[in-house]
């Protein structure tokens, strides 16, 4: 099927044509691997058909789960399952080999979370504090907002891509492990992610015509390179979570707090990058989310949540813990932003490349180091 397209204009003022998935060009190439279990994963897979290569000695110790070596080296497993690796048999998905390895991944990973996590409260009280949106937050759209500065918006942009390029992907594996009422909610607001019918108004794709407009390459994968270890994590539990029958109730709270929690930032981070010279294609993406989540909101609680509840009681525990589990790599993710920010250092692995030229002034700056 041909790819979506659709045009945009980047700060510069050129028109830019804006080209979405089954293109070529929509996926970044190798990435560069950040420590033994990252080189032994692409050393596997880029052995050629599956059994072409094998692991001669095991790739660890798995003792640092947040480390950028370590998330990295799940999110090649996972991309597997996803759009694929370039030049990578699609056999490899489910070769036994690459599974046990990733499956020693996930072990660490899962249990840092639950540690972090715990804690959990029970689940009415986690839906009232991801529901809680104080007005004196600190987190990275009260910052875009208050203070941000350009090179701040454009690596916001970059650090979310990973995730808003195939937005909803990782919460589809839920659907047909849920059943009845809750099934039918989840997918009403699902369709939305999707564009509701339209394919020109997926979220995915207003987040690429959001990128170009900002002078970022909307290419799927294009910044893999650049995003540290948090970034990763925050998708990383995604996908773990919507891949595992097991983890499919906490796969329902992660996902319930991404749509609780984002109108309100959505209308902080569209009113960051208008202030910052976003127009229309510049903006689009988080005004979209500010009505379009504020019903999803209730749509997850009540149509998801409750029904699936009232359905299976011995959910109530995992969704509560979905939830909490969200704020732990959501948290990490935000105190690095803010840690860097604050620092005067870019949040990303090395700096962004200068932008293009403003209309009427200089290049959009890449930022101190």
């Amino acid at each position: 099927m041909e790819a979506e397209r659709m045009e945009a204009k980047g700060m510069d003022g050129r028109q830019r044509d804006v080209r979405f998935g089954d293109h070529p060009a929509a996926t970044g190439g190798t990435p560069v691997p950040r420590g033994p279990l990252s080189a032994a994963v692409l050393a596997l897979v880029g052995a050629g058909a599956p059994g072409a290569g094998r692991l001669l000695a095991p790739p660890g110790p798995f003792t640092h789960p947040w480390g950028e070596d370590h998330q990295l080296a799940l999110h090649l497993c996972y991309e597997l399952h996803d759009r694929g690796l370039p030049g990578v048999d699609p056999g490899w998905e489910w070769d036994p080999e690459l599974l046990s390895l990733r499956r020693s991944l996930e072990r660490p990973f899962l249990a840092e979370v639950r540690a972090e996590a715990d804690p959990v409260p029970p689940l009415g009280e986690a839906l009232e504090q991801a529901l809680t949106d104080p007005p004196d937050g600190t987190g990275p759209s009260h910052f875009l907002l208050a203070e941000g500065e350009l090179r701040h918006a454009r690596e916001y942009l970059v650090h979310r891509s990973l995730y808003h390029l195939k937005e909803a992907d990782p919460q589809l594996w839920m659907l047909p492990r849920i059943h009845g009422p809750a099934q039918a909610a989840l997918m009403a607001i699902l369709y939305d992610e999707y564009g509701a019918g339209r394919p020109e108004r997926a979220h995915a794709l207003l987040f690429a015509r959001m990128m170009t407009a900002f002078g970022l390459d909307p290419g799927y994968r294009h910044y893999l390179d650049l995003v540290p270890a948090p970034t990763l994590a925050v998708v990383n539990l995604m996908t773990l979570l919507g891949l595992h029958r097991a983890l499919r109730f906490a796969a329902v709270g992660q996902f319930a707090t991404i749509e609780i929690t984002s109108s309100p930032g959505s209308a902080r981070l569209a009113a960051a990058l208008e202030r910052l010279g976003g127009g229309p294609d510049g903006t689009l993406f988080y005004r979209e989310h500010v009505e379009a989540d504020a019903v999803h909101e209730q749509l997850v609680r009540r149509g998801v949540i409750e029904e699936l509840v009232a359905a299976e009681p011995e959910s109530a525990k995992d969704v509560a813990f979905g939830i909490a589990a969200a704020a732990v790599v959501d948290g990490r993710f935000a105190d690095h932003l803010l840690d860097c920010w604050r620092a005067g250092r870019t949040s990303l692995r090395s700096p962004l490349p200068d932008g293009p030229a403003l209309p009427d002034g200089p290049a959009l700056a890449a930022g101190p180091s």
